[in-house]
C-alpha cells in the first residue's frame, strides 16, 4: 500500500491534508522524514505523524529445534504444530520460513517479517540446506555421483539440482540441497531403494542449528544471524 493511502486510512483525513503533512515533513518512516507519498509501506516499518505512532511492529526472528511428530504449520487439527511449541503471547503474528516433513527434525526459522522469510524460501536464492541422513541399507559410493548429476522425478517431469553427499558411515551421510521438493531426500534415496529412517536438518545457508537447543526449544536470532539472509 502507498504511504499516502495508508495515512488517509489511518487518520481518516483527506488526501489534501495528507499531502500537506508530507510536504511539511511531519511524516516519519523508520524515524526519518519522508515526503514521498508513493512509498510502499512494509509491515515492519515504523510510521509516525508528528509524535503519533501509526504503525510500529518490531521484527522478530527465531530458530527452533523441530521434534519428530510436529507439523510445520501454523494451525493443524490433528497434530501439534511448531508454533504450538511457543507461548501464545509470542506466536500471534508469526509464520514459518520453510517446512520440514512430520518426522524430520532440526532447524526451522520462524518470523513475523514476510519479506525476510521470502528471501529464505524463494527458489531463486538457492540457499543450501544441510541434512544428516540415516538409512536402512548401506549408502554406496555411487550415490554421490548420481546426486551430483541430479535425479529425474517423473511425477513433476524435472531433474533435481546437483546435490553434495558426504558419506559419514555405512548408514549415515550429510546431504546438501539447493531446493526443497516434496519429500525430496526420501525420494532421492528411494532411487536406490534405500529407505530413510532418520532425517535432521542441521544448517540453512551459513546458519547452523544451535547445539544447545533441545528438541522443542527455540531462541531469538542474533542481529548477525538475521543479516545472513538480508
Amino acid at each position: 500500500m502507498r504511504l499516502d493511502r495508508f495515512l488517509t486510512q489511518q487518520t481518516r483525513e483527506s488526501g489534501k491534508a495528507v499531502r500537506q503533512w508530507l510536504l511539511a515533513g511531519r511524516v516519519q518512516v523508520n524515524e526519518r522524514v519522508c515526503r514521498d507519498g508513493s512509498l510502499q509501506v512494509e509491515p515492519m516499518q515504523k510510521i509516525s505523524l508528528d509524535e503519533r505512532i501509526l504503525q510500529d511492529q518490531t521484527a522478530r526472528y527465531y530458530m527452533l529445534h523441530k521434534p519428530q511428530g510436529v507439523v510445520s504449520a501454523t494451525i493443524d487439527e490433528k497434530h501439534q504444530t511448531v508454533l504450538d511449541l511457543m507461548p501464545p503471547a509470542l506466536r500471534a503474528d508469526l509464520h514459518i520460513a520453510g517446512r520440514l516433513d512430520l518426522n524430520t527434525t532440526g532447524l526451522m526459522l520462524i518470523t513475523n517479517d514476510g519479506r525476510w522469510s521470502r528471501k529464505v524460501t524463494q527458489p531463486e536464492t538457492r540457499i543450501p540446506k544441510v541434512y544428516l541422513v540415516e538409512t536402512e541399507d548401506k549408502i554406496e559410493a555411487e550415490y554421490a555421483d548420481v546426486f551430483r548429476r541430479g535425479i529425474y522425478f517423473a511425477y513433476e517431469d524435472l531433474t533435481t539440482l546437483p546435490a553434495q553427499l558426504e558419506i559419514l558411515s555405512d548408514h549415515r551421510a550429510k546431504l546438501t540441497l539447493y531446493e526443497g521438493r516434496y519429500h525430496q531426500v526420501k525420494r532421492m534415496f528411494g532411487f536406490f531403494d534405500n529407505k530413510v529412517v532418520g532425517l535432521h536438518r542441521e544448517q540453512i545457508g551459513a546458519l547452523e542449528m544451535d547445539a544447545q537447543l533441545n528438541a522443542g526449544d527455540y531462541r531469538l536470532l542474533t542481529n548477525d544471524e538475521v543479516k545472513l539472509f538480508l
